[in-house]
């Protein structure tokens, strides 16, 4: 897809060279890999290597400044600073809006509200400030600002818009590929039929955050959750490879620098009023038609199997005492399963299943990443502790959710854990 309009041109002695990217098929094989990353990425560095979801956003907002601050200082397009930008503003969208849902328990549905609210204003100041929101005319420092804060915001507000989706359906991590990756398509077809260029651009900017996300939770979700069992780590390092590859070959093609195909742009240029007026109310039905899918999955009872019901009721049998995982596992893994355990818990307590069923992901994806270290330093062990997992996991995915019982799996595996 590309974003065009004839009138972007700004002439003053303080415009500078494009500052993005041309919007070729380079742009948005690398946007998909940037938000895939940014799911994979944020959720190894805080669950596998223990940092924690705010000081890990502590840390990512630093990189932000210094990224944005080197990417504002230049005068032209530079694709590895630009798409360095992109990958951290991911990282950390995604983070910010994982604190708000984990840590502050902000229902998903009222993020998403408030996320989506956030972007109509900075669209709405943006384009009573400059006229227009079309990513051709980013060539004064204002309107970079603006660019900037708006992908900041489409970053978090997919993120909780794909989290709120998947909280509603329960569909598994393939499944839920289908949905953005179907949206996206029928943004294409309207643009394609004349809808307006700067719209469409926007729309599919912004369904490529959930896109990213539910590829990177399918490829690295283990084979037993219908994933495809990468791990968050290789597919956190097979995306930032592609991206670093890709990167490469613009920087070297300059396919996508934006003054080099501008001829080939406005030549390509066709407006029409009562075209774009109608694809404008296509987009509406291709809303609507969205919005009553979810709304009939989640009117049905989320998949689960006999056995996932038989293990939620049965009582937890551990061959580990408490405090018995000390001696067989290093204490900083057991802290982060801990973590996730206690908050998990303090979720159910306070009554909020949705929160509790989302954050206890967390903890299965953290086991499933440490399985290869933890496995082999002694297996029975790590049987009998996979197992009481299980039990937590099962309780709390269950059809029909029983509060004592996910609080009894809950203690005894905080107790083994201890």
């Amino acid at each position: 897809m590309t974003e065009t309009t004839p009138t972007d041109a700004v002439a003053t002695p303080r415009a500078l060279l494009s500052k993005v990217p041309e919007v070729t098929v380079w742009f948005w094989v690398i946007k998909i890999l940037c938000t895939t990353v940014g799911e994979s990425f944020a959720d190894w560095i805080n669950m596998s290597l223990g940092v924690g979801l705010t000081a890990t956003a502590l840390i990512f907002t630093a990189v932000l400044v210094v990224v944005l601050a080197c990417q504002l200082r230049l005068s032209r397009y530079v694709p590895l600073v630009y798409w360095l930008a992109v990958v951290v503003l991911s990282v950390t969208g995604t983070l910010y809006t994982d604190i708000l849902t984990d840590d502050l328990g902000v229902p998903l549905a009222l993020s998403t509200s408030v996320f989506a609210i956030a972007l109509s204003v900075v669209f709405g100041v943006w384009y009573a400030r400059e006229r227009t929101l079309s990513i051709h005319s980013i060539v004064t420092l204002p309107r970079e600002s603006f660019y900037w804060l708006a992908v900041l915001v489409t970053f978090a507000l997919g993120t909780a818009a794909g989290d709120w989706t998947l909280q509603l359906t329960g569909w598994a991590p393939g499944t839920s590929v289908l949905l953005p990756a179907g949206l996206i398509a029928a943004v294409v077809i309207g643009w394609r039929l004349g809808a307006n260029p700067v719209l469409a651009f926007w729309l599919a900017y912004i369904l490529t955050r959930p896109l990213g996300a539910n590829l990177g939770d399918w490829l690295a979700s283990p084979t037993t959750d219908h994933g495809v069992g990468l791990g968050t780590a290789v597919t956190s390092g097979v995306f930032l490879t592609a991206i670093l590859a890709t990167v490469i070959y613009l920087t070297i093609s300059r396919v996508d620098v934006m003054e080099e195909r501008q001829s080939e742009r406005i030549s390509a240029v066709t407006t029409n009023p009562t075209r774009e007026r109608i694809m404008h109310g296509y987009y509406v039905v291709v809303a609507v038609a969205a919005g009553a899918l979810l709304v009939m999955a989640a009117g049905h009872p989320h998949a689960i199997t006999d056995n996932e019901e038989e293990a939620a009721a049965a009582p937890v049998t551990s061959t580990l005492a408490a405090g018995q995982a000390q001696s067989h596992f290093p204490p900083a893994e057991l802290t982060k399963f801990r973590t996730i355990a206690q908050d998990t818990l303090s979720k159910v307590q306070a009554g909020d299943q949705p929160a509790a069923t989302t954050r206890i992901k967390d903890l299965e994806t953290a086991w499933d990443d440490d399985e290869a270290t933890l496995r082999p330093m002694d297996e029975t062990a790590w049987h009998a502790l996979d197992a009481q997992i299980d039990s937590v996991l099962h309780a709390l995915r269950a059809s029909q959710p029983d509060p004592s019982t996910e609080i009894q799996t809950l203690t005894a595996l905080l107790n083994t854990l201890r």
